[in-house]
C-alpha cells in the first residue's frame, strides 16, 4: 500500500508539479531551425582542456591536487637556491670588509649625524640672528673684494 501511494505522488507531480515546458520545436516541423546548445568559452578554451587534462593524469596517477608539476617544482627549487646563494654572498661581502673600510664608514656616519644636529641647531634660533651671519657672509666677500 505505500508504494502506490508514492507512485501516485509521482504521477501528480509530472502531470502539474513540473515547472519547465518542453519545447515547441521538438513537433517534427521540418521548417523551423532548431536551436544549438551555445559552447562554454572557457571549457573551449586550450588552456583550460589542458589543466583538465592534467587534473585527469594526477588523478589516475593517485597525486594530490596540491602537489606540483615537475617543471614548477624545479623551478622553485632554482629560485630559491639563487636567493639563498646571493644571500651568502652578500654576508660574505660585509664581512670581508677591511678594517679602513669600516672606520670610514664609521666617520662617515659620525659626520651625518654631527650635520643633522648642527641643522636642528639652526632651526631653532631666532629669525634676526641669522640674518645677522648673512649679514657677516655678504659683508665680508664684498669687503674681500674691494680689496682684490
Amino acid at each position: 500500500l505505500p508504494a502506490s501511494m508514492y507512485t501516485e505522488i509521482q504521477r501528480e507531480r509530472s502531470d502539474g508539479g513540473n515547472i519547465l515546458t518542453h519545447p515547441d520545436y521538438t513537433d517534427g516541423n521540418p521548417d523551423l531551425i532548431k536551436p544549438k546548445k551555445l559552447l562554454n568559452p572557457v571549457k573551449a578554451s586550450k588552456s583550460h582542456q589542458e589543466l583538465h587534462r592534467e587534473l585527469l593524469m594526477n588523478h589516475k596517477r593517485g597525486l594530490g591536487v596540491e602537489s606540483k608539476p615537475e617543471l614548477q617544482r624545479v623551478l622553485e627549487h632554482r629560485r630559491r637556491d639563487l636567493l639563498i646563494k646571493q644571500k651568502k654572498e652578500e654576508e660574505e661581502a660585509k664581512k670581508l670588509q677591511s678594517p679602513f673600510e669600516k672606520e670610514l664608514l664609521k666617520r662617515h656616519q659620525r659626520l651625518d649625524q654631527l650635520e643633522k644636529e648642527q641643522e636642528k641647531q639652526e632651526d631653532h634660533a631666532p629669525e634676526f640672528i641669522k640674518v645677522k651671519e648673512n649679514l657677516r657672509r655678504t659683508s665680508t666677500v664684498t669687503g674681500d673684494e674691494k680689496a682684490a
